[in-house]
């Protein structure tokens, strides 16, 4: 599992609100979440992203609510990863139930300047900043399987209900 982008750099304390505000999530609309992805934070941060980029953070990235709408507005933003220095543990898991890959890498957060180029090779523990490597807290290989089919519901969707079969 591979990803590679720019990077967009966030500060730390980035909430689910702050992701995308509460007045949006009526909606689970994927064009609507990304219009609003972090518009209070950074107004023009929704121009500057291309399908793929990364998306790094600082400490207790994605804390707050428990709604999936914060992860699934990066996903329809086209955010192709999200690296952190230290992540809230229902984040965590909302963002790979929707297809999105979050990394743990603290010793890369500090190295990173918005625009360098990303590689991040999940299966090797690798992610590199502008071609200098940094080992990342494994991925469990069931969460990795989760990614590659897109999110927890394609995950089972995928797979026979029926066994041996």
């Amino acid at each position: 599992m591979k990803f590679k982008g720019f990077a967009h750099i966030l500060g730390d304390n980035i909430d689910t609100d702050t992701l995308i505000p509460a007045k949006y999530c009526a909606s689970f609309d994927p064009a609507i979440l990304r219009e609003h992805l972090l518009e209070q934070y950074d107004p023009d941060f929704i121009n500057r992203i291309t399908q793929g980029d990364i998306v790094f953070a600082g400490q207790n990235f994605g804390h707050g609510s428990s709604r999936e709408h914060a992860p699934l507005a990066l996903k329809a933003a086209g955010i192709g990863a999200v690296v952190v220095k230290s992540v809230a543990r229902i984040f965590y898991r909302n963002a790979f139930n929707v297809g999105i890959p979050v990394i743990e890498c603290p010793d890369a957060i500090g190295q990173v300047k918005n625009g360098d180029r990303i590689d991040i090779d999940v299966k090797a523990g690798v992610l590199k900043i502008d071609e200098i490597p940094f080992q990342i807290t494994p991925i469990p290989d069931f969460m990795q399987r989760i990614i590659e089919k897109g999110g927890l519901v394609e995950y089972y969707s995928s797979r026979s209900l029926i066994p041996g079969k």
